[in-house]
């Protein structure tokens, strides 16, 4: 795995680099940035979307309250509540590398400030 200059190089970054490492598995050749999106750049999405964001709130202890994945995620299979719900949400927004480390250093998820990143 190929880390951007300036990239973290801290306790808090190598655990989310394994918890994705684990979780999505890393591209090898592929430069890995603050500004790689999860979902668009390493393709994760549906289920594997709800397991790291599990994995995430567990491990790290997260208050995912103002987290909605279908801000950045489409959902799998079909779930008449889930196509409700995400009425009016067709265009995903990159979920980051960087987003990921900004809620885990302050313990929360403030969509607004992460998404001004």
């Amino acid at each position: 795995m190929n880390l951007a200059p300036n990239f973290p190089d801290d306790h808090t970054m190598h655990l989310l680099m394994q918890l994705l490492h684990e979780e999505l598995g890393l591209p090898e050749r592929k430069t890995i940035s603050l500004t790689t999106s999860i979902n668009f750049d390493l393709g994760c999405n549906g289920v594997d979307a709800r397991h790291l964001m599990e994995a995430l709130e567990e491990q790290f202890g997260i208050d995912l309250v103002d987290y909605d994945a279908y801000r950045y995620f489409h959902s799998q299979g079909y779930d008449v509540f889930l196509k409700h719900r995400a009425k009016g949400r067709a265009d995903k927004l990159p979920l980051t590398i960087a987003m990921l480390y900004q809620a885990i250093k302050a313990q929360r998820w403030d969509t607004q400030t992460l998404e001004s990143l």
